[in-house]
C-alpha cells in the first residue's frame, strides 16, 4: 500500500469585520482550487465566487490550477471597493 504524503497549507479570507485562516493537511500535488474547496470557506462565505475572485499565495496572484507547496498561505481576494489612487487624491484634496 502506497502512503500518501500530506502537506500543511493555510487558506485565508478576510472581510473588513472578520478574518479567517483555515489550516489544512492536503495531499502533495493539491491545487489552489482544491485546497480552497476543502477549507469550507466557500460555504461559510457565500459571496466568494471562484470564477470571479482573484487568489494568490503570500500576496502573489496565482491561477486556481497552481499546485500548492508545504507551508503556503492561499489568499482569496475581495474586489476593491475604492480605487486606492482615487481615495488618496480625495484625502489629499481635503487637506
Amino acid at each position: 500500500m502506497v502512503e500518501e504524503t500530506l502537506i500543511v497549507v493555510e487558506v485565508a479570507y478576510a472581510r473588513p469585520e472578520e478574518q479567517v485562516i483555515i489550516v489544512l493537511k492536503v495531499p502533495d500535488g493539491t491545487t489552489i482550487e482544491t485546497a480552497i474547496k476543502a477549507s469550507g470557506l466557500l460555504s461559510r462565505f457565500q459571496e466568494i465566487d471562484l470564477s470571479e475572485a482573484k487568489v494568490g499565495i503570500f500576496g502573489k496572484v496565482c491561477k486556481l490550477d497552481q499546485i500548492v507547496r508545504q507551508g503556503d498561505r492561499i489568499e482569496i481576494y475581495r474586489p476593491l471597493v475604492h480605487d486606492p489612487k482615487e481615495a488618496r487624491r480625495q484625502r489629499a484634496a481635503k487637506i
